[in-house]
């Protein structure tokens, strides 16, 4: 049970990437006042949730609607974690976990980010999304299990929720050196997990004997 703790909340943890989170959030909320911070804090953690939430619960639903199997999804999806896992390491910024250039422009441009790019695709990115698929199907038939990450997710919100109210300070506090030396570390377990995921995967296709 610790175990399913761990690997859940550490996935979780590097696909939404709270601190990093918090930076970028800085940056885009410089010229707003502490209360028009708060309420867009507020609102896009709440509609990433969502999002979120309707992923982890829906995830089974949709695999079964496309006929796509559970050695598929985990090696699939190990995939993804992988790539995300080697762009934090490399300190790349990927489509998976944060804005391309258009959609920085664009965010620049709203006076409301909270839906986009806040909710999705910062916190409710493709990389979370699928992540947490992957862990509720890893779980699928064990309800302690489900409920450990389901547990995992609101923390990781939790964690992204403080992290954007307290973004300027977080931002001086660790300071662009801090932020990457996190972001790396975290790569590197992502990238350990996501090949455990497709190994699994390969595994229990039955494509490779024991």
């Amino acid at each position: 049970m610790i175990e399913q703790a761990s690997i859940a909340f550490a996935t979780l943890f590097a696909t939404i990437g709270p601190i990093d989170l918090g930076a970028v959030y800085a940056g885009l909320t410089g010229s707003m006042s502490v209360k028009q911070k708060k309420a867009i804090a507020i609102k896009g953690t709440l509609i990433g949730a969502l999002i979120l939430l309707i992923f982890a619960l829906a995830g089974k639903g949709l695999l079964h609607f496309f006929g796509i199997s559970l050695p598929a999804l985990r090696t699939s999806g190990g995939i993804l974690l992988l790539l995300i896992g080697i762009d934090m390491v490399f300190a790349r910024d990927s489509g998976a976990t944060s804005m391309t250039d258009d959609e920085d422009r664009e965010a620049h441009e709203k006076t409301d980010i909270a839906v986009f790019p806040i909710a999705t695709p910062l916190i409710a990115g493709p990389g979370a999304m699928g992540a947490v698929m992957l862990l509720m199907a890893q779980a699928d038939g064990n309800m302690t299990h489900q409920l450990i990450v389901i547990l995992a997710l609101f923390l990781n919100l939790a964690l992204a929720l403080a992290c954007l109210l307290l973004a300027g300070k977080l931002q001086r506090l660790l300071g662009v050196m801090g932020v990457q030396v996190i972001t790396r570390v975290m790569g590197v377990l992502l990238s350990a997990l996501a090949v455990q995921f497709i190994f699994d995967g390969i595994l229990q296709s039955g494509l490779i004997l024991r």
